[in-house]
C-alpha cells in the first residue's frame, strides 16, 4: 500500500464529514401558556384578633375552600409542565 493513499483517504473522510450537516430541527421547544390561576400565590384566611366561634367556623370553611383551590392551581401547573415536557420530547430528534 502506498503511503500517500492512507493520507488521501483520511483527508477525504475528514472533508466529507466536515461538510455533513445535522438535520435541521427547531431548537425552541413548544411552549404552553400557564394559567394565571397557577401563577398566583395561594390566599389563606386569617382570623381576627379576637375571634368568636362564628369566626372560627367561617375560617375553617373558607380555608378549606382556599386549600382546594390552591391544590387545583398546583395540579394545573404540574399538568401544564408535564405536557410541555412531553411535547419537547416528542419534538426532539431521536438519538
Amino acid at each position: 500500500m502506498r503511503p500517500w493513499l492512507l493520507s488521501a483517504l483520511l483527508g477525504f473522510t475528514m472533508l466529507t464529514a466536515g461538510c455533513a450537516k445535522p438535520p435541521l430541527t427547531s431548537s425552541a421547544a413548544p411552549r404552553l401558556a400557564l394559567a394565571d390561576e397557577a401563577k398566583a400565590p395561594c390566599a389563606l384566611h386569617t382570623l381576627p384578633p379576637q375571634p368568636t366561634l362564628a369566626d372560627l367556623e367561617i375560617g375553617y370553611v373558607t380555608r378549606g375552600a382556599q386549600i382546594v383551590a390552591c391544590d387545583a392551581a398546583r395540579r394545573l401547573a404540574v399538568e401544564t409542565y408535564e405536557a410541555q415536557q412531553a411535547l419537547a420530547l416528542a419534538g426532539s430528534p431521536a438519538r
